[in-house]
């Protein structure tokens, strides 16, 4: 919140990319800031019951574009697990609705049974395409929580675009070896990163003068 506090409101996050939206409250750190600063931004959700809250949680801003999509690399996301909903009393905590995964063992790891398992068919776009079909020349901000398949966005898209956002994304459930990947592959686009509990936050090196959050 400190970091977000200080870049939204130095003026230096002006367009945002949020994939995995979600619904836009739950365990959301970008909702307060959107609506405080009126961001222009792109929130991109692919599961629809969770699409449709998160239009009504905006449904007052009109800065905002929703997209019902998964971002994938070369289209090979078609369906993610999700718990079932109507088994959904059985687990206790919100998280349980905001762990939608393309691997269905990130949702055994945090306790959801086999059987409380459904697949839902998505529809799925490149994060280059993305950017086309929206005709964006630079945006501010890349925040991604995709359960396990940050790495894979982030990395598409550094080896698809010339812009050079700050990139914030959930580390925790990347595989170790896409993690060392995409590390190095940071550091060779000469971007300056960090670790903060779940998240890493990846800057630009000419904007690493924005690493001043007090």
């Amino acid at each position: 919140k400190k970091i977000l506090g200080y870049l939204f409101g130095q003026k230096k996050i002006n367009y945002l990319i949020q994939i995995g939206a979600n619904d836009g409250l739950r365990f959301d750190n970008l909702n307060y800031y959107i609506k405080r600063y009126n961001t222009k931004s792109i929130l991109v959700e692919p599961i629809k019951d969770n699409f449709k809250d998160l239009k009504n949680n905006y449904k007052e801003h009109p800065n905002i574009i929703f997209e019902n999509l998964a971002i994938s690399v070369n289209d090979e996301i078609s369906y993610l697990y999700k718990v079932n909903p109507l088994k959904l009393k059985n687990y206790i905590g919100d998280h349980y609705i905001g762990i939608t995964s393309f691997d269905k063992n990130h949702l055994i790891k945090h306790g959801v049974k086999k059987n409380d398992i459904i697949k839902e068919q998505v529809n799925s776009i490149s994060i280059n395409n993305l950017i086309i079909k929206h005709n964006i020349s630079k945006f501010d901000l890349l925040f991604v929580d995709a359960e396990g398949y940050d790495a894979d966005i982030v990395s598409d898209f550094l080896n698809s675009s010339l812009m050079r956002p700050v990139i914030i994304l959930e580390y925790l459930h990347i595989p170790n070896k896409k993690f060392l990947k995409l590390t190095d592959q940071l550091t060779e686009k000469k971007y300056v990163y960090f670790s903060l509990n779940e998240n890493m936050f990846c800057f630009p090196e000419e904007d690493r003068d924005l690493i001043n959050f007090n």
